[in-house]
């Protein structure tokens, strides 16, 4: 399974690079958000006012993007980054601080959902390397201010009224310049899901912040954090991604002695931090580390890095190969693999012209019928095809029907779905 990562500058507004992404990427974004149709997301109106309200800097960025995009009233909603469709995704974070300030990560995903896409912009007037996801929005990131910032899924099904995180954490890059400013603004804009969001500044300053739609955010001096909050409140989500696992690493790594910046990012390349369940979402991407005293981020694969900073980006194209043999093996020299960038096909709108039946969504809905028929071996044909109709809506992957699978897995489950049928 393959990547295809591009690093992008264009150190100003927003302009006809942003423009080029837009276009590669917006028709799968697209039939990605018209799929869940329009019944429980609100309008342009509202998700254009909430903007107003919560983020109100970033008004003018987002005319400027709507006016490059050429947005009709679905592209127009989309770039507000209000109430986004529900997903999932993994995710393990910690930071490091005292004679080397660090902020490491891994973001597990699906490469064919992925943007793979660095960024460096300056859309308000300070310098940002970060990571692209939504368009608009960012996974992980840092400002020429020393401000660097990530986030993990939270480990919650509750989906209410708030922001995508992914534009709420650009908003904190594009405005805020040390952990107080970000902290105050995590703690005001509403989050539509359950996140952890950790920020460290050049100082040495740290919070871990868990945002939640349906409680008030809580700030922690946590310096790591997976896919819970504190406790687990999805058991089954929590057994498929490790989280506790990979929470009782991150805490055993942090105790040894000696233990120091280079040492903590690599133990992310390490089993059981680094995951290679690609085609079932849940695939280490990337691991990003961001120095914020240097000014540097540093992208790893196994046997693979990319170096960037402020002063010295580099723009590139390459295929990144994944190999799950290779999980262990040290970071070395990256070897240039470049791809021509007219020729670059965007891994979001391969996944949506591929028919083939290893189509991570039918794959994941075949996994949940397969665990039903296990968990109920009296379950007849007609009742598991029905089970997979109810999963399925519209060639996309049901999340209510997926949170409801999740937490009911046995008999009781099965019977609910007969009913709904």
């Amino acid at each position: 399974m393959k990547l295809h990562f591009r690093a992008i500058s264009e150190p100003g507004e927003p302009g006809l690079k942003w423009q080029k992404l837009f276009n590669t990427h917006w028709p799968a974004y697209k039939a990605w958000y018209n799929s869940k149709g329009k019944t429980h997301y609100p309008d342009l109106k509202t998700s254009q006012a909430a903007l107003k309200k919560y983020m109100p800097e970033m008004w003018p960025t987002y005319k400027r993007l709507c006016k490059l995009a050429g947005a009709d009233a679905v592209a127009a909603r989309f770039l507000t980054g209000f109430q986004p469709p529900a997903y999932i995704s993994g995710c393990s974070q910690a930071v490091i601080t005292g004679e080397e300030v660090q902020l490491v990560r891994n973001y597990d995903y699906h490469p064919d959902l992925s943007e793979g896409t660095q960024l460096r912009t300056a859309w308000n007037g300070k310098k940002v390397i970060a990571t692209s996801d939504c368009l608009i929005g960012v996974l992980d990131g840092m400002n020429e201010d020393g401000l660097a910032i990530s986030l993990t899924f939270g480990g919650r099904k509750e989906v209410g009224t708030g922001f995508g995180i992914p534009m709420i954490l650009r908003y904190v890059l594009e405005f805020c310049s040390n952990v107080e400013e970000a902290v105050k603004a995590l703690t005001h804009i509403p989050s539509h899901m359950s996140y952890n969001v950790t920020v460290v500044d050049k100082t040495g300053a740290f919070k871990t912040v868990r945002l939640a739609p349906d409680r008030a955010p809580v700030v922690t001096d946590a310096t790591f954090v997976t896919n819970h909050q504190g406790k687990v409140d999805w058991p089954e989500n929590a057994a498929f991604n490790k989280t506790v696992e990979r929470s009782a690493f991150l805490k055993s790594k942090l105790s040894e002695k000696g233990m120091n910046a280079e040492k903590l990012a690599n133990s992310f390349l390490e089993s059981p931090l680094y995951n290679t369940k690609f085609s079932d979402s849940f695939g280490t991407l990337y691991t990003a580390v961001y120095r914020p005293m240097e000014g540097v981020v540093q992208l790893r694969w196994p046997g693979d890095y990319v170096l960037q900073s402020f002063e010295d980006f580099e723009e590139m194209s390459r295929i990144i190969d994944f190999d799950p043999a290779s999980a262990n093996k040290s970071v070395q020299q990256p070897t240039p693999n470049p791809v021509a960038m007219d020729a670059y096909q965007p891994p979001i709108q391969k996944f949506k012209e591929r028919k083939s039946p290893t189509d991570w969504q039918e794959k994941l809905c075949e996994i949940m019928v397969d665990a039903m028929a296990a968990a109920n071996p009296s379950a007849d044909k007609k009742q598991l095809n029905k089970l997979r109709e109810n999963l399925m809506d519209d060639g996309q992957v049901s999340w209510q029907a997926m949170a409801n699978f999740w937490s009911n897995p046995g008999k009781g489950s099965r019977d609910s779905w007969d009913k709904r049928s």
